[in-house]
């Protein structure tokens, strides 16, 4: 099996659009992430999982003012091991410069939590946690 690589991209680099475009458009990928559309701008940082040719998920992060928030990810088959990777890339790269929050989907915060992610607001589906690593 080969290894999976996360990759760094800023919201506007034409490779983001090559990656994420085939996955931000389908509707079965817009019905996990609640009918939710998914955003960019320069102000993001995107982090994507590839696991040999394919997209295996990918977290958005749109950074303003110290504060880095995490917002509408997507993981495959909802496998806790690339939820788990994209969370470790992310807090490596962003958490020594910024606050980093997250909207978590409720089904995902005990990887969140496991990654001292602790909830801050709860909602309905969501949860708003703040990391405390």
């Amino acid at each position: 099996m080969p290894m999976m690589n996360i990759l760094q991209l800023n919201g506007t680099d034409p490779q983001l659009y090559q990656l994420a475009a085939p996955l931000v458009m389908d509707p079965k990928v817009l019905k996990q992430n609640q009918n939710y559309p998914f955003r960019t701008s320069d102000s993001h940082q995107w982090f994507m999982a590839i696991d040999g040719q394919e997209v295996a998920g990918f977290m958005p992060v749109e950074i303003k003012r110290q504060q880095a928030k995490i917002n509408n990810y997507y993981v495959k088959d909802n496998n806790a091991d690339v939820l788990d990777a994209l969370l470790k890339k992310t807090i490596e790269a962003l958490s020594a410069d910024c606050l980093l929050t997250s909207i978590t989907q409720v089904k995902d915060i005990d990887t969140f939590k496991n990654n001292q992610f602790n909830i801050a607001h709860e909602w309905k589906k969501f949860v708003k946690m703040v990391w405390e690593g």
